[in-house]
């Protein structure tokens, strides 16, 4: 019937990796691994947040076209060649150029941190070391430990930036998405002091369970790979 979601979990000899949408069936993993679920399609409530990163995208589509040098964006081409991300399956592949600047920049724009056209000259993505992560609902911060030798946290134009989920029960254990932008915490000449704490975008009480990640852009425009991970509010 109508609105009706089937999810079927399997072993297969045939399929032992797949991802994706075919006909009416969507292939995806989880913890327990393969399964089936009948394909939905999303709905488009076209919230705030939503437009604010279509609009960035937008803004950065028109900059690749309208202001970045022929020049630049060969370098960016260069970049994304040289630095491969990890796919749905675990696959290393390149990425175009345009994606590989959105996706460095969109996060910038998102933290309000500067857009770098220039495009990276060290071909990596780069990584950073984040501690422990707690929340305490009397003050609504989420504290972040880091080292502070780290090279977003060494120069300005650097950030820690820390994405959110909404409360979730403590029996929860997996979180796909979505997640907010909660806040940064900015690299200097005089690095900053760990921990740093930042806001939450969502309000929680004690024994809950926030599901976050973090990533780290680099003054050169790097943007790392994230690090995931939950915890229980205090």
């Amino acid at each position: 019937p109508r609105g009706t979601r089937i999810q079927v979990k399997f072993k297969s000899a045939l399929l032992t990796q797949v991802s994706g949408s075919v006909g009416g069936a969507t292939f995806a993993r989880n913890q327990g691994g393969l399964y089936i679920r009948a394909r939905s399609v999303p709905t488009n409530p076209a919230s705030a947040f939503q437009v604010a990163v279509r609009n960035n995208l937008a803004t950065l589509t028109n900059r690749w076209t309208q202001t970045l040098t022929v020049a630049q964006r060969g370098g960016w081409a260069t970049y994304a060649q040289n630095v491969p991300l990890t796919g749905p399956l675990g696959d290393a592949r390149p990425i175009g150029a345009l994606a590989m600047y959105v996706r460095c920049n969109v996060p910038r724009l998102q933290a309000g941190l500067a857009v770098q056209d220039t495009f990276p000259s060290v071909f990596t993505l780069g990584t950073f070391t984040l501690g422990a992560v707690s929340a305490v609902a009397a003050t609504q911060l989420i504290s972040l430990n880091f080292t502070a030798t780290d090279l977003w946290a060494v120069a300005v134009g650097g950030a820690l930036l820390l994405y959110v989920s909404r409360p979730q029960s403590v029996g929860i254990n997996f979180f796909k998405g979505p997640y907010r932008y909660a806040g940064r915490v900015n690299g200097a000449v005089v690095p900053p002091v760990s921990p740093q704490t930042v806001g939450v975008p969502f309000p929680f009480v004690n024994a809950q369970r926030l599901f976050y990640y973090a990533q780290a852009t680099f003054p050169d425009g790097r943007l790392t790979a994230q690090t995931r991970g939950s915890i229980l509010t205090t």
